[in-house]
């Protein structure tokens, strides 16, 4: 009888602890294996996928290498990964983009599109979204999708992985040809993202409602100009119900704190800084150098023809610019 009673209470101390471990507590992070699943991909092969695929993004698209700038995301982003589920080192970097997007490759190879940064009010929106990103790396949904996919058709692997991926791709705003089952998840893996990430926001100190706050921008840009965000946030589930899941997540599983981080100096001057980078560059667009243009000297007006010039004056340099003249008859 003892050693059944004893059997019971380990029985239920294995339990609770794989109840503490649970992705429901925040307190455990770092400690649970969200990532666990079928899935074809070891870490080691994961990082070399992203990898690949990373190069081939920073090949099509434009990096801002502003030292500020890119130290600053790579901060904030680092932060997150340090109170995340993630098993894998981060790669960060600041896309020139005005698209409002951010997206994280297989392996920990993340980009942020400038146009997020602008968008956002707050360091704690912009951490959310990239919380959210960091999230789909910790549950490793990239390859989990597409071990998916090479379960239904496993031939198609040399084609998806080998090079051939532009009869597989999405089309982004920066026309990245990236595998489709890298970016668009299912609305389970992106309601996951979502719930994961609003919990590393939080164990980074940040107000887990900035989360919430950015959401409900993104429905009001989308209501007044449909087609503003990027053609990925069509495999997310709605709005409403995002922001809903969110604030019951934050009611439920998130112990509020006596005080979170909302914002800070150094986002406004690095998003300040960020804007004259996009400003400097539309008036770089607007004066392109190979346009064909009419140049006009100084103090070229014309005027008057003196006619008692017989031409045996002295000319100036003024006299000695071109002028188009007309063929009489």
């Amino acid at each position: 009888m003892a050693i059944l009673s004893a059997f019971s209470l380990l029985a239920v101390s294995a339990f609770a602890g794989d109840k503490k471990k649970s992705k429901d507590d925040p307190d455990e992070i770092g400690n649970r294996d969200v990532g666990k699943g079928v899935n074809f991909y070891s870490l080691e092969k994961e990082i070399a996928l992203g990898k690949q695929l990373a190069q081939e993004v920073e090949r099509q698209a434009k990096i801002i290498d502003d030292p500020v700038i890119a130290e600053y995301v790579n901060r904030v982003g680092q932060n997150l990964v340090r109170n995340s589920d993630a098993k894998v080192p981060f790669t960060i970097k600041v896309l020139d983009s005005e698209e409002v997007n951010a997206f994280a490759l297989p392996g920990g190879f993340f980009f942020v599109n400038s146009g997020l940064m602008l968008k956002a009010e707050s360091e704690a929106e912009l951490a959310g979204v990239m919380a959210h990103e960091i999230a789909h790396v910790a549950a490793r949904h990239g390859t989990k999708q597409a071990t998916k996919g090479e379960l239904v058709n496993i031939a198609s692997i040399p084609l998806i992985f080998m090079g051939g991926w532009t009869g597989y791709a999405i089309r982004q705003g920066l026309s990245l040809a990236i595998p489709l089952g890298f970016l668009k998840f299912s609305q389970a893996m992106e309601s996951e993202a979502d719930y994961l990430g609003l919990q590393y926001l939080y164990k980074s100190g940040y107000d887990p409602t900035a989360f919430v706050d950015f959401f409900e921008k993104i429905q009001s840009m989308e209501m007044k100009k449909p087609g503003t965000l990027s053609k990925v946030f069509s495999s997310h589930p709605p709005t409403p119900s995002r922001i809903k899941n969110a604030q019951n997540e934050i009611q439920k599983i998130l112990e509020a704190k006596p005080e979170y981080v909302v914002n800070t100096s150094e986002f406004n001057d690095v998003r300040n800084r960020l804007a004259m980078l996009h400003n400097r560059r539309k008036l770089d667009q607007k004066e392109d150098p190979n346009r064909p243009r009419l140049r006009r000297a100084p103090g070229s007006g014309t005027g008057p023809v003196d006619p008692n010039d017989d031409g045996t004056k002295p000319k100036t340099d003024e006299d000695e610019r071109p002028t188009l003249k007309r063929r009489d008859g």
